[in-house]
């Protein structure tokens, strides 16, 4: 099923949005070795991919993580989040290849399936659907709490503060899923880059400015807020600290998950040198850059707010000053938001799509492309599975979004989930078959040890997130225009 036998499989899965006829004389020059169109991903590709993917909305949460564990704990387990996923992402990277055959893996669950077997490749698909649904209904909470900041934000200055401003984030929820229909047809990865480097521009700008503001409000107070042991006992319930402990430990989780699109990314890049190379030196680079941001970022936002930090540093009681660049920050937010949907919705679109074509093979409305000329750019290929499946899948994403807007118990929900398993479990027993690593040796325990240690605080986490979100349903009417 995922070794992609047939020719007509192969084009299926691969198939360009515009159709470029390919010059095979000349052989391996335009045709790589699996019989594909030649890769041209290169380790800046591919670290604009890794950033798009890591500098989420997740990063304005992490003010209010650090507040919860205070200025010791908040900034050590950033830092041992970013080891962890380095450390294991290699792990992962040399899970692309197979090491006798030579063969690729074209998507996560294909490297579970050379290395660990059947059974696991049906633990690991589900996690992994069920956390890339999850990060786009996130990603679609987290677009409509900015196009409202926006609107919210000149409302309130408009009126001179006179107007509370109540605001209904479902239209802007509905504008972000019709976009989202439109982009899905980009058919695959190799289509994205531009949009991967578009988004991680933005990425940059609004975490940028949440520094940047950060640093003048820490000015402006004259003295940094904060403490050691993190949010002081009276603002909250030692009950209350204990769950917002954990929430805080999975949004930083979450902060880091991009492990469930790395073989996807890997698979974009061209050799020599070796994919495994490449992806090596773009995970450090881009996770070194990333996490320099996350600490700067949410330290800079704990030591301007101190307990009272937000959920969200620029749309949920943050910054308000000056109100143009904080929209010009929330804008870019959604761009990137635009762009991080598709990177994360690509790869269950692959799946459906591939496995329709496996069913049904001779059905016209799942394999047929429709060609539609278009002046100045060549053909459009128009598949109507393609057009049907995935707008339905937009439909579904927003709907749910609109039923529960809670970004940051989704966000921490969503990083205790996914990762565990698939950001250290998966990659540490991978590597453990693949190098044959023996029983109750000095290494095997310690890689157990690392895998059972983030299982406690995976745990630990969903528990402090589920806490958080069924505190929030007290309060929330489905549908209702937010204060």
């Amino acid at each position: 099923m995922g070794d992609h036998t047939t020719t007509r499989n192969l084009q299926l899965h691969h198939n360009p949005v515009f159709d470029v006829s390919l010059n095979v004389q000349g052989g391996s020059k335009y045709i790589d070795d699996d019989g594909r169109p030649k890769r041209t991903g290169t380790v800046w590709t591919s670290s604009a991919h890794i950033i798009t993917a890591v500098i989420g909305s997740g990063v304005l949460s992490l003010a209010w993580a650090i507040a919860q564990l205070g200025w010791i704990a908040g900034p050590v387990v950033m830092v041992l989040f970013s080891f962890i996923t380095y450390y294991t992402s290699t792990l992962l990277a040399a899970c692309y290849r197979d090491p006798v055959t030579g063969k690729r893996n074209y998507t996560y669950s294909d490297a579970v399936r050379s290395n660990l077997g059947e059974l696991q490749v049906k633990f690991c698909t589900s996690v992994q659907n069920v956390v890339l649904i999850g990060i786009t209904i996130g990603y679609t909470i987290a677009a409509a709490i900015s196009i409202v900041a926006i609107k919210r934000s000149n409302c309130y200055h408009k009126s001179g503060g006179k107007n509370p401003c109540h605001i209904n984030n479902n239209p802007y929820m509905i504008a972000f899923g019709i976009s989202e229909i439109v982009l899905s047809q980009i058919p695959n990865f190799d289509k994205l880059s531009w949009l991967s480097i578009v988004a991680a521009v933005m990425s940059f700008t609004y975490s940028g400015i949440g520094l940047a503001l950060g640093i003048a409000e820490v000015a402006v107070n004259g003295k940094i807020k904060g403490n050691i042991i993190g949010i002081t006992m009276g603002t909250v319930t030692p009950i209350q600290k204990m769950w917002r402990t954990f929430q805080a430990l999975g949004d930083i989780a979450f902060a880091y998950s991009y492990s469930v699109i790395l073989i996807e990314i890997q698979d974009t890049i061209k050799s020599p040198p070796s994919e495994y190379k490449t992806m090596k030196k773009a995970t450090l680079l881009s996770l070194t850059v990333t996490s320099i941001f996350y600490i700067l970022c949410g330290c800079m936002g704990y030591a301007a707010f101190g307990d009272l930090s937000p959920g969200n540093l620029l749309t949920d009681k943050g910054f308000h000053n000056p109100f143009w660049l904080i929209d010009i920050a929330n804008a870019a937010i959604v761009i990137h938001l635009v762009g991080a949907y598709q990177v994360f919705a690509q790869p269950i679109f692959a799946l459906v799509e591939k496995t329709a074509a496996e069913f049904f093979p001779n059905s016209q409305f799942i394999t047929e492309n429709i060609r539609i000329p278009i002046p100045g750019f060549g053909a459009y290929n128009l598949n109507l599975f393609r057009l049907v499946w995935r707008t339905f899948y937009v439909i579904v994403t927003t709907l749910i979004s609109m039923i529960l807007p809670f970004f940051n118990d989704v966000v921490g929900f969503l990083g205790a989930l996914g990762y565990w398993p698939l950001t250290v479990y998966f990659p540490v027993e991978m590597y453990v078959a693949q190098k044959k690593v023996p029983k109750w040796s000095t290494r095997w325990i310690c890689l157990q040890i690392l895998s059972l240690s983030v299982l406690v605080i995976a745990l630990a986490a969903a528990a402090g997130s589920v806490t958080g979100v069924v505190q929030d349903l007290k309060t929330y009417k489905p549908f209702k225009t937010s204060s």
